[in-house]
């Protein structure tokens, strides 16, 4: 990725599927990335967590833990070594409820596949250098949901700048 020194970043890519670990890792990789980490489960990945990880990317669908129960575990700062580590959600099912229920899982960003080099850099471009503010509210902790917040001037005026 232009203008960034991926070197020292630790990725964990969470797939059941190994032609998909694959072809992640071997993108970061391009992208600069020296470490990657896979793990075909759930269990793997939390296994994982206690190393060094900065970013996890996870597929949606897995068996017998899924992407969405995944995140939640890893949004759990009871249990979680890494409660705060951006989590991308990589999945062919991109549907606005899918989407809905992944930002409340604590979901940092979402990857629709077909994944390419382009893709994968843009999530990890949008973690560097648009990361979240986490937010803790009644059954809920991770990344805020909302991508922008507009001010409260320009909600009153009805949108006008």
């Amino acid at each position: 990725m232009a203008g960034y020194d991926l070197g020292a970043v630790t990725a964990l890519v969470v797939d059941d599927a190994y032609n998909m670990r694959r072809l992640l890792s071997t993108i970061l990789t391009a992208l600069g990335v020296r470490r990657v980490l896979t793990a075909s489960n759930g269990e793997e990945a939390l296994a994982a967590l206690h190393g060094p990880v900065d970013v996890v990317f996870t597929d949606y669908l897995m068996e017998p833990m899924d992407g969405m129960a995944l995140t939640r575990r890893i949004r759990d700062e009871a249990t979680s070594p890494k409660p705060f580590v951006p989590v991308i959600m990589v999945t062919g099912h991109a549907t606005p409820e899918t989407v809905a229920a992944a930002r409340e899982a604590g979901v940092t960003e979402f990857l629709v596949k077909p994944v390419s080099v382009k893709t994968v850099a843009a999530r990890l471009t949008a973690v560097i250098d648009h990361p979240r503010p986490f937010v803790r509210q009644a059954g809920f902790f991770g990344p805020d949901r909302r991508r922008r917040v507009a001010s409260f001037e320009v909600e009153r005026r009805g949108g006008e700048a």
